[in-house]
């Protein structure tokens, strides 16, 4: 049990060294997602002529651009229900390991069932 969570505290120290690190080592660095940089490479590959294939949905609806806190409203739903689902699963893929008796079916021992 002691290995074990020798193991976790590595990984979690591991993943705020992945966080901190290159805050330290490029203090001046400009973080920013991949939005604007997919946007500003596809205007470099055509020349400003590129036209989107369709506008978005919501902004058809409203008759112009979503505000920014929607769009982080709707990003953070999506978030909670991705999260729901993975949380979902693992407890269903513990809750399977933990209740199977070992011959394939979960309670068959309980049930007379052999």
């Amino acid at each position: 049990m002691k290995k074990k969570k020798g193991i976790v505290m590595l990984l979690i120290l591991l993943c705020i060294a992945i966080v901190l690190f290159p805050l330290f080592l490029l203090p001046g660095a400009e973080f920013e997602g991949s939005d604007g940089q997919g946007s500003d490479m596809v205007d470099e590959l055509t020349d400003g002529n590129y036209e989107p294939w369709f506008e978005p949905v919501l902004e058809r609806l409203l008759g112009g651009e979503l505000p920014g806190e929607m769009e982080t409203l709707f990003f953070c739903i999506q978030t909670g229900i991705g999260v729901g689902v993975l949380a979902y699963c693992f407890g269903y893929l513990v809750a399977r390991k933990k209740y199977d008796d070992g011959e394939g079916a979960i309670g068959s021992k309980e049930k007379g069932i052999a």
